[in-house]
């Protein structure tokens, strides 16, 4: 394999999410989401609520060895895990449903780009790196920022459409009112609870 190749991002089969008008409120909002930097530091009220963390962190990163093609070493594991945990809980989304997204999105691929262009873990479009964030959409390969986008745009469209995760997950892959896509997102979800 010519070395060019080797290092080219690998295709992801995502859709074609729509770039929509935002209103001022909605784009400021969106925009302070994403400027927040809070580190993924997860806090706990117990040790109960931490053990329990710490349990499914070991759990979910066994699953994630044994899903991904590429050996993705633990502390990656652990990594990736803790930010889709902060982040999906930070824009009030179940981890599960945020982990069967990546999975059916990019099969875990930190730089997969679909053929609509949309780039990362959850396969965000770079029109919203212009929208909400600094315009730079490289920066859309990057694990905290591609994960933070990827919760705020599926919470957004979640609100959009008044808590409708069907038409919401639609909306997200740009094939909204069509079955396949939320189909198989909700699929992959169990495997992730």
């Amino acid at each position: 394999m010519p070395m060019a190749l080797a290092f080219a991002p690998l295709l992801a089969h995502a859709g074609n999410q729509a770039e929509e008008p935002l209103a001022d409120s909605t784009r400021s909002a969106l925009s302070s989401a994403v400027a927040n930097s809070a580190p993924p530091e997860p806090e706990f009220a117990d040790t109960h609520a931490r053990m329990a963390y710490v349990r499914w962190l070991g759990e979910m990163s066994a699953r994630l060895g044994a899903f991904t093609r590429q050996r993705l070493d633990l502390t990656t594991r652990h990594e990736f895990l803790q930010t889709a945990w902060y982040e999906s809980r930070r824009a009030g989304l179940e981890t599960s449903l945020v982990l069967g997204l990546v999975q059916v999105e990019s099969a875990f691929r930190k730089h997969a780009v679909s053929s609509v262009g949309a780039r990362g873990y959850m396969q965000v479009m770079p029109f919203w790196s212009r929208l909400i964030g600094d315009g730079d959409a490289s920066k859309l390969f990057h694990l905290q920022t591609n994960l933070r986008f990827g919760c705020i745009i599926l919470r957004h469209y979640l609100d959009r459409e008044a808590g409708d995760m069907f038409m919401a997950l639609g909306r997200y892959n740009g094939s909204r009112g069509k079955a396949e896509y939320p189909n198989s997102v909700l699929a992959a979800k169990p495997h992730w609870d």
